[in-house]
């Protein structure tokens, strides 16, 4: 049997935590694909993101291969080939079913969950430090689990069988391609995060997840102080994205310039009420984009469903709560739109004329 996918919460009705975005239950436009285009192209600094990714799903494979080790053992292994690692033997038939989840920051997890992941992370260590020639090293699961559909996954497991080999390749690529200094995409952590971690993977051999604990929770922390706040103000209060809204901005600045010249220009001009009211159109594009950009929110978009991810690609809305917050958001500055631009052309129409 699969594990199911993570449901979104449907009935969330509040602001989502960076958690629950990373491990997919919640819906555009505060999804992790949106997160992950936030990263990407306003924070500069998505190898975060993916080094977070990489290693949930560092810690998905350690779980897959685990699980189905245990079944193997349980059921299809003879005592003889379990005798070849008394310790290890009994520390995966005491460890219990590893239910599928999806792999969170420390302070997150309950104490079963820690309590569980510590037992996997103990009998990686002691499966490391076995004869490659022991009944683990060289174990696959019996016949009746190598079917794919019959194995229980975690949402980013293979359907595969998992080696023994593929765990510590995913370990060493994790060090290589993000904590190495000079690494091909470095990311900024404490040296003596990054020196635990490279000695132990180096050094030592180690490939289980807790090589990676410290060095996950700081990174979490890090964009959930530093970048998703940002991103919550601009999908969950806004639906625009920064280069739009500057050009929001220009188109704002110019039409109401060119609307104070033509309101001037009428009333020097002493031209009737009824001409000068071509000064709305002017006046109404110009205070609707400055008022776009004020609030990062374009009010007739937001209305119709969508949000903006990329420049002038746009989503619909599906998160709810999101949806709920962004219409009462879009009339409000409908509302702030209209009296102002209300206010600036009864002032140049009414407004008494005089010819110069």
């Amino acid at each position: 049997m699969e594990a199911p996918s993570p449901q979104p919460d449907l009935a969330r009705n509040r602001l989502p935590t960076l958690f629950e975005v990373l491990s997919r239950r919640t819906l555009p436009p505060v999804d992790l694909f949106s997160f992950y285009i936030y990263m990407r192209d306003q924070q500069r600094s998505v190898d975060y993101l993916d080094f977070w990714l990489d290693v949930a799903q560092h810690m998905s494979l350690c779980r897959h291969y685990v699980r189905e080790l245990r079944r193997s053992v349980m059921i299809g292994t003879p005592d003889l080939d379990r005798a070849s690692s008394k310790r290890s033997s009994m520390i995966l038939e005491n460890m219990g079913d590893l239910e599928p989840r999806i792999a969170g920051p420390s302070m997150l997890a309950t104490e079963k969950e820690k309590s569980q992941d510590a037992q996997l992370s103990n009998f990686l260590r002691e499966d490391t430090h076995d004869s490659p020639h022991s009944g683990y090293a060289a174990m696959r699961p019996s016949p009746q689990f190598s079917n794919s559909h019959d194995i229980t996954t975690d949402s980013n497991s293979p359907g595969h069988t998992v080696a023994r080999s593929d765990i510590k390749a995913s370990a060493e690529k994790i060090l290589y391609t993000f904590l190495l200094p000079g690494a091909e995409r470095e990311i900024t952590l404490p040296g003596s995060i990054t020196e635990d971690v490279t000695r132990a993977i180096e050094d030592e051999g180690r490939d289980d997840p807790e090589v990676f604990d410290v060095a996950k929770d700081y990174v979490f922390q890090a964009m959930e102080r530093d970048a998703f706040p940002g991103f919550l103000r601009m999908k969950a209060l806004g639906n625009s994205i920064p280069p739009t809204l500057v050009l929001r901005l220009i188109i704002g600045l110019l039409a109401i310039f060119g609307a104070f010249w033509t309101g001037f220009v009428l009333i020097f001009l002493d031209k009737s009420r009824a001409t000068r009211c071509w000064v709305i159109l002017p006046f109404t594009i110009g205070v609707y984009f400055l008022a776009s950009y004020q609030y990062s929110l374009d009010p007739i978009i937001a209305l119709l469903g969508y949000s903006e991810y990329t420049p002038f690609n746009f989503s619909r809305i599906r998160e709810p709560y999101i949806r709920t917050l962004l219409a009462k958001r879009a009339l409000m500055v409908l509302a702030v739109t209209v009296l102002v631009d209300a206010a600036l052309c009864i002032l140049f129409i009414l407004v008494p004329g005089k010819r110069l």
